[in-house]
């Protein structure tokens, strides 16, 4: 019994010693990033934004083969949809002023832009994917991203932005003193 004893105490003495330095000596494990960022181009921007909608999807995405089982992913990707007018459209001859009224023919509406948000969305599950789960991920993420343009497209928002550049442009012109008002849209 005293044998077993002292051979334990032993291990443990070793094992504790070595746990102690290895963790003085390990490789630690640095990142490095260098970045060598060059500004493109810079544009003139008169795109009033006036709408966002906001869409979630739910996607399950399989592939398919005759060989290998069946590889599925299932994603929840948030998507932002921007509907706005491009103000850089108007002229002066858009604009009618007549003593107390004015009347401006505005841009029609327009869908600024749809984007996934990449860090809003998650990859909830994958099956049997193994080395195929970057490609299915990426092929998922293509395919809602088709279906989301699908729907903003099929969506009343260009409606809801002319509502709301009615909402914008009406008070804002009637603060210049103006009695009558008319906006219409191209």
């Amino acid at each position: 019994m005293g044998k077993i004893l002292k051979v334990l105490l032993t291990l443990a003495i070793i094992i504790g010693v070595t746990w102690f330095v290895w963790d003085r000596i390990k490789p630690s494990t640095k990142t490095e990033s260098n970045h060598q960022v060059l500004l493109e181009r810079i544009e003139a921007m008169g795109k009033l934004e006036l709408v966002k909608y906001r869409y979630s999807d739910v996607v399950e995405h399989k592939s398919i083969s005759a060989y290998l089982p069946d590889a599925s992913v299932l994603l929840i990707i948030k998507a932002d949809a921007v509907g706005c007018i491009d103000l850089t459209k108007l002229d002066s001859t858009d604009i009618q002023v007549t003593g107390d009224s004015v009347t401006i023919h505005l841009p029609k509406p327009e869908i600024c832009y749809v984007k996934i948000d990449h860090k809003d969305s998650k990859v909830y599950d994958t099956k049997m994917a193994f080395f195929r789960e970057a490609d299915l991920v990426d092929e998922a993420y293509k395919y809602a991203e088709e279906e989301i343009h699908k729907q903003v497209k099929a969506s009343d928002i260009l409606s809801q932005t002319q509502k709301n550049a009615m909402s914008v442009f009406q008070p804002l012109i009637e603060a210049l003193e103006f009695k009558k008002v008319t906006l219409t849209f191209d």
